[in-house]
């Protein structure tokens, strides 16, 4: 027996697929607050140029690739999961879940990096927004990561197929939020 969840249509979509939309204008408000507050105080606070100049931008344009990378294998996980091809599916999974992964390793020598430098979040304005907005981010590429992981368990076994297009709406906003902050936090110097 189907759960309700992906049979009903009310508003026509799945209530699954509302769901997962709930939750990306949900996280639209929240990143959209931080980077709105991010680009006043950077406009107030020229003199954060010089210390924009610190960030790693060669880790930030790697992280770039790989997580656009990894929505690639997350469309390919669709399409097979569209097709009724869960093991397929699942496998896509898995190598968006190694991008995932990798994004936060590498983000995690960045940041030794960083701090053993001695920029720390409580440096200045411009270290505590770059710590508090990527890592925001990280912790949503976790998550992805995490659900991503049930969803794969599942779709290897032909259940529960459509969470494979739930998951990969989430993860494309993960993509979507970084292609902002990677010119806002590296970029613009």
């Amino acid at each position: 027996m189907q759960p309700v969840a992906t049979t009903r249509r009310a508003t026509g979509m799945s209530t699954g697929s509302l769901a997962v939309w709930l939750v990306i204008v949900s996280e639209i408000f929240i990143f959209g607050g931080l980077l709105a507050a991010y680009l006043m105080h950077r406009l107030g606070h020229p003199d954060w140029a010089q210390q924009a100049i610190h960030t790693n931008t060669l880790a930030g344009a790697i992280n770039t690739f790989i997580l656009l990378s990894s929505s690639l294998s997350a469309v390919l996980a669709y399409n097979a999961a569209s097709q009724g091809h869960g093991k397929r599916a699942a496998r896509f999974l898995l190598l968006t879940m190694a991008g995932g992964a990798l994004f936060v390793v590498v983000k995690a020598f960045e940041w030794t990096a960083e701090i053993q430098a001695g920029y720390t979040i409580t440096s200045n304005g411009f270290w505590s927004f770059y710590y508090t907005a990527a890592g925001l981010h990280a912790l949503h590429v976790i998550a992805g990561v995490v659900i991503m992981g049930f969803v794969a368990t599942a779709a290897a076994k032909g259940k529960d197929l459509q969470r494979v297009e739930y998951i990969g709406l989430y993860w494309h906003f993960v993509d979507l939020v970084w292609i902002f902050l990677f010119p806002l936090l590296y970029i613009a110097k």
